[in-house]
């Protein structure tokens, strides 16, 4: 699958000239996003991956340095097949640029990232698995260079924010002169997980809505379907995307770069998007306040109500013998002329044996018959008490334990894996309030409690296996999310499902593009009229990492078929693309296009956008808002005139992108 190994020059006693980047990883993010380096932004770029095949894929042969060889040997075959243009294909971006250097170490020790050349480096990427091993490689990278831009794969967020901090401080205590703007940029922590969850959660809803939200500031991107005969489209604030002519059809595959015409159209110009009747849109649906962070829902309620701590039918019993005292109540009141209250009082005397046969003269006998039956109404209170007590202590003992799916659930999404990746997409669906059912094979993986204390239903065991998915209610379900780490478990999983519900909604977690090709091929010939999505989460968080290396945060990605579309704030001054040209004449259709204008003044202006206070951009500062109006301006004039102390919000593909920070990069070097 992944072809022959090309031959790289490997020169490891010569170690890289200053300004290059070092990536250093021990999964698919590391080869993708030393990719995404060397093949968008032409940088020359130091790869360092651990000797042996990768741990969580035992399955495949070849060892991490063959596998990013392959990889890299047929990048290179398609960028000389296609020209490897810029965002216009004027020019080769990689022209002069040498091939990726692997290196092979257990670890980025100290004599490792040197040799490497991180204390002549520009930026390093540490993208591991582990936690751990990132921040003491990002320590020692400090002390090597305090210079260094670090970009850093942490999934424990909180921890993320203190490391940024500490490295940043690290930074300008070694330097006391340096630029409040270049230590902004200098620590990234970036969460691949994060970065993926919404769009693969997306990919479970129809025409759902991909949020790029960065604390003040919230776009919101919508999929259009294609308008009916007489109907004009909603072009929303603009257009950003054409899906492929295939999208809306169950069974044609999603497009890709190498796609064609026929596949989607990022950024198109409004002539583009006037003639390209029959084709879905994705487009900007709304810039909006983005409140404070809500917590995911918990799916039956807080605590434990009384429908979750006893039974349906005990409830229906208890109401029978509550309403057979009042009925023997209302019956001595009518049959004796007593006070309603002391005929209450005196029939639950009967009924608990608490109170006096009635033998005496002055006993009527319809105070005996009543008296009878509240006796034997007595003897069914005894079982149903013990009953109530079994019930709650059982609902007490299974309290801490994973809940089973209920019997009426219908309309989940059946979610396999509880990784980190699938932990994250289960956050994004309960925020969503997305019923979900679970399956995991590992009872201690990382999201299980997660799972029980959101009182999610999840079932334990081998998703391979006959009967779980079944358990999981994958009859009734809307959508399965196959989020394994395993592509073949994966895909099993996916043929298992459509077996049982040929018209289930499918998103699958696949690494190799050649593999989700051939999966796309048998499922539409198999499965005709459903609908099946596949989404890799390295090629998903590449391009924020790489964007983070060159300097630049972005404020989020999104997913388009199998392309990605970024979107950054930029600052006009020394960019020959922006700088003294109107808004009109920026716009470059498939490359770029300007969505907002940030006019607060460079004095009062904060070095990162998505550090802004939530606010709303269209509306005044609202309470607990910033002191100051924003200063985004979203509806701008065509004919504006871009000036050097403006900043921008843009929407980019990857290598439009990647041309407008070279530009940028070019014009301060002059």
């Amino acid at each position: 699958m992944l072809g022959q190994v090309s031959s790289l020059p490997q020169q490891p006693q010569r170690p890289p000239s200053s300004g290059h980047m070092v990536v250093c990883g021990d999964d698919t993010l590391g080869r993708r996003l030393a990719v995404e380096l060397r093949y968008v932004y032409g940088e020359r770029v130091t790869l360092l991956v651990p000797p042996g095949r990768e741990p969580s894929r035992p399955d495949v042969p070849l060892t991490q340095r063959a596998r990013a060889g392959a990889l890299f040997g047929r990048m290179s075959a398609a960028m000389n097949r296609n020209g490897a243009g810029g965002a216009n294909g004027s020019g080769d971006t990689n022209a002069g640029v040498e091939a990726v250097r692997i290196m092979e170490a257990h670890e980025p020790s100290d004599e490792v990232l040197e040799e490497a050349g991180v204390d002549r480096a520009a930026a390093l990427a540490l993208v591991y698995d582990d936690d751990e091993l990132n921040i003491r490689a990002a320590l020692t990278a400090r002390r090597l260079n305090p210079r260094l831009r670090l970009v850093i794969r942490l999934y424990n967020r909180k921890l993320g924010q203190h490391l940024e901090t500490l490295l940043d401080q690290a930074a300008a205590v070694s330097m006391p002169g340096l630029d409040p703007a270049a230590l902004d940029a200098s620590t990234t922590v970036l969460s691949d997980a994060d970065t993926a969850a919404p769009a693969l959660a997306a990919t479970a809803l129809t025409g759902s809505s991909k949020v790029i939200q960065a604390e003040g500031l919230l776009l919101r991107a919508v999929e259009r379907t294609p308008p009916r005969p007489g109907e004009l489209a909603d072009p929303g604030l603009c257009t950003l995307a054409l899906l492929s002519s295939t999208s809306q059809d169950p069974a044609g595959s999603e497009g890709s770069d190498s796609s064609g015409e026929d596949g989607p159209q990022l950024l198109p110009d409004r002539a583009t998007v006037h003639a390209a009747t029959g084709r879905g849109t994705v487009v900007l649906e709304a810039i909006s306040q983005a409140g404070p962070d809500r917590g995911p829902a918990r799916m039956g309620g807080r605590g434990a109500p009384l429908g979750q701590v006893f039974s349906r039918r005990l409830r229906w019993s208890a109401l029978g013998v509550a309403a057979a005292v009042v009925g023997l109540a209302v019956a001595s009141v009518i049959t004796t002329g007593d006070n309603p209250v002391h005929a209450a009082y005196l029939t639950l005397l009967d009924l608990l044996a608490m109170g006096d046969p009635a033998v005496e003269d002055t006993d009527s006998d319809s105070r005996q018959v009543i008296q009878l039956l509240s006796g034997m109404a007595g003897l069914l209170l005894l079982p149903l008490l013990v009953a109530a007590v079994l019930e709650a202590f059982g609902t007490l003992r299974t309290a801490s334990s994973l809940r089973r799916p209920p019997r009426g659930l219908s309309g989940h999404v059946v979610l396999l894996g509880l990784g980190k990746i699938g932990t994250r997409v289960l956050v994004r669906l309960r925020e969503l309030d997305i019923p979900v059912v679970v399956v995991e094979e590992d009872p201690e993986a990382r999201g299980i409690p997660l799972a029980r204390s959101l009182h999610v239903p999840t079932v334990l065991g081998d998703v391979t296996q006959e009967g779980v998915l079944e358990a999981a209610k994958i009859r009734r379900a809307r959508a399965l999310l196959a989020l394994t780490s395993v592509d073949t478990t994966n895909l099993e999983a996916a043929l298992y499902a459509r077996s049982v519900k040929p018209g289930l909604r499918v998103a699958l977690r696949l690494y190799d593009d050649e593999f989700a090709t051939a999966v796309y091929r048998t499922l539409r010939t198999v499965h005709p009229g459903a609908l099946t999505r596949s989404r890799s989460v390295s090629h998903l968080a590449a391009p924020a990492f790489a964007v983070a290396m060159m300097g630049r945060q972005i404020l989020g990605a999104v997913p388009v078929e199998r392309k990605v579309m970024l979107f950054a704030a930029l600052e006009v001054a020394g960019n020959p693309h922006l700088e003294g040209r109107t808004v009109d004449q920026a716009f470059r259709a498939g490359a770029w296009r300007i969505l907002a204008l940030d006019a607060t003044p460079p004095a009062d202006r904060l070095p990162d956008l998505a550090a802004v206070p939530p606010y709303d951009p269209l509306g005044p500062p609202g309470p607990g808002g910033p002191d100051r109006p924003s200063g985004l301006v979203w509806d701008l004039h065509p004919g504006y005139v871009l000036r050097p102390e403006d900043r921008v919000v843009i929407a980019a593909t990857r290598r439009g992108l990647a041309e407008m920070l070279r530009g940028q990069r070019s014009a301060m070097r002059r």
